[in-house]
Formats: C-alpha cells, sequence, structure tokens
C-alpha cells in the first residue's frame, strides 16, 4: 500500500530527499501525473539548456542517475492542465548507483542551472507551507535559507554548495552509524 498518493513508487523514494525541494519552487514536482516526485518542470522550460548548464557546472552531481527530457501535464496542482517540459529522474535501471546517487544537489543543481539560464525567473514560491508564515518554504524545507541563497548568487559555485553542506552532511554520517543494519 502506497504511504501517500504522491509516494507511489520506490524510485520516487529514491528522489525524494532532492525532489522534495520542489514543493517550495515555482516548478512542478509531477503531481497529478504517474510519476510524482520523480519528475521536474514548467511550460516553456528549455530543457536541453538546463541539462547543459548543469552538465557545465557540476557534471559529478549528475552521477547515479539517467536524466531524461519529457512533456508532462499534471491534473491538479502546480501547471494543472498546462503541457510542463521537464526531466524525468531515473533510478530504476542500470544508471542508477546507490552510492553515487544524490538528489538533493543534483535538484539543487537545476536550481542553480535555471537561475543561471534566467537570472529573474520566478522560482521561489511565497506562501505558507507547515504552518510556518514567516520563511520561504524552501528554507523551512531545507532548515535554512543557505541554499536558496546558494542558487541565488550569481558567484557562487557547486564547491561552495559542497562546504555549506559538509557540517551536517558529516554530523548526520556520525549521528546514524549507530542505527546502520547493512554495511
Amino acid at each position: 500500500m502506497n504511504p501517500s498518493p504522491n509516494a507511489p513508487s520506490l524510485w520516487m523514494a529514491r528522489c525524494y530527499a532532492g525532489t522534495v525541494m520542489l514543493e517550495g519552487t515555482t516548478l512542478s514536482e509531477g503531481r497529478g501525473t504517474t510519476r510524482p516526485l520523480e519528475l521536474l518542470g514548467a511550460p516553456a522550460l528549455d530543457v536541453a539548456a538546463l541539462v547543459g548548464t548543469m552538465t557545465t557546472l557540476a557534471p559529478a552531481w549528475l552521477e547515479g542517475c539517467r536524466l531524461r527530457p519529457c512533456w508532462f501535464e499534471p491534473t491538479f496542482h502546480k501547471h494543472a492542465g498546462q503541457l510542463c517540459a521537464g526531466l524525468q529522474i531515473h533510478v530504476e535501471d542500470a544508471a542508477y548507483a546507490h552510492d553515487a546517487f544524490r538528489p538533493w544537489r543534483l535538484v539543487a543543481l537545476a536550481f542553480k542551472a535555471l537561475r543561471r539560464l534566467h537570472p529573474d525567473y520566478a522560482l521561489w514560491r511565497d506562501f505558507p507551507y507547515e504552518y510556518e508564515h514567516d520563511r520561504l518554504a524552501i528554507d523551512v524545507i531545507n532548515g535554512s535559507d543557505l541554499l536558496r541563497r546558494w542558487v541565488d548568487d550569481s558567484a557562487a559555485i557547486p564547491a561552495d554548495l559542497d562546504a555549506l553542506a559538509h557540517a551536517d552532511e558529516t554530523a548526520w554520517r556520525s549521528e546514524r552509524e549507530a542505527v546502520l543494519l547493512y554495511r
């Protein structure tokens, strides 16, 4: 049984750590499709330019999955009834590599690439999220404004995000060590 109508598969679960951030943006996360939280897109998005910029900025952040350009039309939520150009994040075939796939960085990179291509793109949604009224949804989802500020800083590079995330990631790896069942 699916835990949620928008959590229909293992593949969605693999992508979720990154695609959940789409909830705080104007990009569709594919709600109202058969692949929610495996997609990202919007009407008139130039997918080839987006992927090209992502590849130029941080090719290693694309590892462990396959990105497939696609078209989709959400039946509800953001861009409902509109044809969206987008990407499907494939994590179900031989391209999937658990140790290499970094969904948070992959989606962050898509945001950064979009910002590079279109500096004035209205990316961040401003609405009450999880009962928070004083912070942007993207900041609530990420626990701070660090990711948003990195995306919006035209001089920031992928290594800067790695540096910003390093302390939290190190602490998390240490904390989870005691509960890992399989190594």
